[in-house]
């Protein structure tokens, strides 16, 4: 079970990581291409196309997820087949409806973040591109449920593999579209970053293919034929409903939390700063920056969400069948792998903020963006870690309880969005982000203690001989950094730093654990 857990969790947070690296890859060209000004209007679409996006799919996917490896694991294929055909029709009409609404509601999303004066993006510009990301909600919600579907069956293979060819596409045609709209059709803009938005669409459909092709190669193994299904009649279409929709709204809303939280800074950080003596147009590069150092900071995450994902159907089936103790053991592993991952490379980025931003979007405020950056690092241990434990409660049937934090974080977030500027102008908008997490992560641990406790995880050494390495590759690396920084290049500097650091983790985590690792290698 635990060789499972690592191989789905390897596969699912792979695709994540290259996902997230392909995404911004391509933002480096993007943003030299359309300027801080176009990477905003982007943005602006972005923003409550993600939001849209969650309540589209409702959480379904995972919920399908979750129900799927129950039912299999209570050996009810009758029931599989159900709510496959049951959360297909629903993720058709919602992707549709969500495609009206963002559609409809455009100008009016559009007018809370720009009036129409002075610098910045226009009225109809925002308009325009929030309508044309608005497509790809039609597409991208069935794309999720069959996501959801292997996933459950402890298939992550085409979810893995769709993900990246998704992505890929979107990032092609994203790149492809925008120097042919600009280098040889000479168009404006607002028509550049609308072809981006499009590509939101295009990449749906790349991945949407790839999982029908899975599935039809597949289709034996993934669901059996009828004919040698024994077919009950104990649990109706519309108790299944029920128990979808029981499921999908924690999952929704725990799914909104990041998109939440970027969207209270996207539609507040333009106000809150021209409130606090900004020109207009300076508080679109702020917003923008912001935004970019964002990605780089959730890159590290994201090599954490396979985790988040791959373990809800695995602590499901060990609750399902009352076996705590692999319960435990799953939790701890995973734990575990979060910690090993996080820590060491938000860190990383820590140290290194300034010249990596320097590197990477130099075009882009590159001290304003090394500032932030570096204010906003440790934050992806926060959020990683809310993740996570998110996952634990929701596959352990706590999922209510979960929505309260989340809301208590989320207010915690808004009030501070418009206090902590007035002091520490744009870094108030990341501690405002540190605030609204603690928060909600304090109250997913204690969940987890009063449910099923933390005493007995036998990982405590272990996660402290993580916190200490990573300590120790951290302070070396930020003096050989201010060494470098005297007479090398920022490559050199990122490069060098980064290669050494990766090394002085490994060396500091093997010398502590020693004689651990010793032990392992005897077979004991």
């Amino acid at each position: 079970m635990t060789n499972k857990l690592l191989r789905g969790t390897l596969l699912l947070s792979s695709a994540s990581f290259i996902s997230k690296i392909l995404g911004f890859i391509y933002i480096v060209p993007f943003t030299l291409l359309v300027g801080d000004s176009g990477y905003a209007l982007y943005k602006y679409a972005y923003g409550p196309y993600s939001i849209m996006l969650s309540l589209s799919t409702m959480g379904i996917p995972l919920a399908i997820s979750k129900l799927t490896a129950k039912y299999k694991q209570l050996e009810r294929e009758d029931i599989v087949r159900k709510i496959v055909k049951s959360g297909m029709a629903v993720m058709l009409v919602t992707g549709m409806t969500s495609f009206l609404l963002l559609y409809l509601l455009a100008p009016f999303l559009a007018g809370i973040v720009v009036d129409g004066k002075g610098n910045g993006n226009s009225l109809g510009s925002v308009i325009f591109v929030i309508r044309v990301v608005s497509f790809a909600l039609i597409i991208i919600p069935p794309m999720s449920l069959l996501r959801g579907f292997f996933q459950g069956n402890d298939s992550m293979g085409p979810s893995a593999i769709s993900t990246v060819v998704e992505q890929l596409s979107r990032v092609l045609f994203i790149l492809a579209g925008v120097v042919i709209s600009l280098k040889f059709l000479h168009l404006s803009i607002k028509s550049a970053v609308g072809v981006a938005a499009f590509g939101a669409f295009i990449g749906g459909i790349a991945g949407l293919a790839v999982l029908l092709f899975y599935f039809w190669k597949r289709k034996r193994f993934l669901m059996k034929p009828r004919n040698e299904i024994v077919i009950h009649n104990d649990i109706s279409v519309i108790s299944i409903f029920k128990e979808m929709i029981t499921y999908s709204i924690p999952f929704v809303i725990m799914g909104l939390s990041l998109p939440i939280y970027q969207n209270i800074d996207t539609y507040t950080i333009n106000d809150v700063l021209r409130s606090n003596g900004y020109v207009r147009g300076e508080e679109e590069i702020v917003n923008a920056v912001i935004g970019l150092a964002q990605i780089l900071v959730l890159i590290p995450v994201s090599i954490t969400t396979g985790l988040s994902v791959s373990i809800i159907p695995n602590i499901t089936k060990s609750f399902v069948q009352n076996n705590f103790g692999l319960l435990k053991e799953q939790m701890g592993q995973s734990l575990l792998i979060l910690t090993f991952i996080i820590m060491p490379a938000s860190l990383g980025i820590f140290v290194l903020a300034e010249p990596l931003y320097q590197l990477l979007l130099a075009g882009n405020s590159p001290v304003l963006g090394g500032q932030i950056l570096k204010v906003y690092a440790p934050a992806a241990i926060l959020i990683a870690f809310y993740g996570i434990t998110t996952s634990i409660l929701q596959a352990i049937n706590q999922q209510k309880k979960l929505i309260i934090g989340l809301f208590i974080g989320i207010i915690m977030k808004v009030i501070l969005n418009f206090a902590l500027p007035s002091i520490f102008l744009e870094k108030g908008f990341i501690l405002a982000t540190y605030v609204g997490y603690f928060t909600s992560l304090t109250f997913n641990i204690l969940i987890i203690q009063k449910t099923i406790g933390l005493k007995r995880l036998k990982i405590k050494y272990r996660l402290v001989s993580i916190l200490v390495s990573a300590l120790i590759m951290a302070i070396c690396v930020y003096f050989l950094k201010e060494v470098l920084e005297e007479f090398a290049g920022t490559f050199l500097v990122v490069m060098i730093c980064s290669t050494l650091g990766i090394l002085l983790y490994i060396i500091s985590l093997y010398g502590i654990n020693f004689i651990r690792f010793k032990n392992f290698l005897k077979g004991k």
